[in-house]
């Protein structure tokens, strides 16, 4: 891998330096495979359920659209990293220019936080099925239902974009090294020529936010969900009702699990080796994983892929 070392600033630079995964030809000719696999199975299990949404008139209730939606917006996220870091795999030099490196940067984190926005609003919908029944074909419309698809498009992608352009502007010095497979914020700013407090303190206030206040809003949302489970007689009502959430809580706890462990402190400093392999498992692993656990915990949906692949 041809690396080079000459000090840049930011009326010069042109490119960063994606170090990636740093081995052997033959190591990074395996993790082209394997990622190359873990992608296209992605776009293929985000791809079904989307087109069995689609196709199955009985799963066009609020539900599923969102479920279809959050699918489309798996498919773009981890489209936002892993062909840029195929192409790396591939790559002697390892470069992105700075305008790509910038547009990685904003549409990793605006898909980011749009999954969490959507992630809230799901779990609204559920809080709205289980505990108010009989409201719920009033209260969730298709209107609504759309109203709240587009405020999470909408949210998403104009949170970051003032902080990301304004970091954009700053000097970048050194070897244009970034020890990471994509344009992460705490190694682009250790490579900013000074200090800017002031930018920082933006991006560390408002980083979390879109973290936090979803969270909190399933967090209410799924005890108002449990308490209303807990007063249900029947064993098997509170089973049927725990089911209807339980794919969600899983999603839930996959991104969150790992999201919080990055950027729930985004100015603390973690080893390279453990910022990819976390990275690694919400950008990559977590919408994989995600068509899996929404298929097998979903009767209705089982039955429209099977109907779908003709089996």
């Amino acid at each position: 891998m041809k690396v080079s070392s000459t000090t840049n600033t930011s009326s010069t630079i042109s490119s960063f330096i994606l170090l990636g995964f740093p081995c052997s030809r033959e190591g990074q000719l395996l993790l082209f495979g394997l990622f190359s696999v873990l992608y296209l199975l992605t776009l293929m299990g985000n791809g079904s359920i989307i087109c069995a949404v689609r196709w199955d008139q009985r799963l066009h209730t609020p539900m599923y659209i969102l479920l279809a939606n959050f699918s489309f917006l798996e498919i773009w996220y981890v489209t936002s990293t892993v062909p840029n870091m195929l192409a790396n795999f591939l790559s002697d030099t390892k470069v992105i220019s700075f305008s790509g490196c910038f547009l990685q940067f904003y549409f990793f984190f605006s898909l980011g936080s749009t999954e969490c926005f959507f992630l809230a609003i799901m779990a609204f919908d559920r809080y709205l099925a289980i505990c108010r029944p009989l409201h719920y074909p009033t209260i969730m419309t298709g209107r609504l239902c759309a109203r709240l698809v587009v405020s999470c498009w909408v949210l998403g992608f104009f949170w970051f974009l003032i902080p990301i352009i304004i970091i954009s502007q700053m000097s970048f010095c050194g070897s244009r090294i970034i020890d990471h497979f994509l344009c992460d914020p705490g190694p682009l700013l250790a490579l900013t020529c000074k200090k800017a407090p002031v930018v920082e303190l933006v991006f560390s206030t408002l980083s979390p936010l879109p973290l936090i206040i979803p969270f909190l809003f399933i967090m209410g949302s799924y005890t108002l969900v449990l308490r209303a489970v807990l007063k249900v007689p029947s064993t098997a009502g509170r089973r049927k009702a725990f089911s209807t959430c339980g794919s969600h809580l899983a999603v839930v706890s996959l991104f969150y699990g790992s999201v919080m462990v990055m950027y729930g402190s985004p100015t603390s400093e973690h080893e390279a080796g453990t910022q990819k392999i976390v990275t690694l498992f919400y950008s990559v692993v977590t919408p994989l994983l995600n068509p899996v656990i929404y298929s097998l915990r979903n009767k209705d949906m089982k039955h429209a892929l099977k109907k779908l692949l003709g089996i």
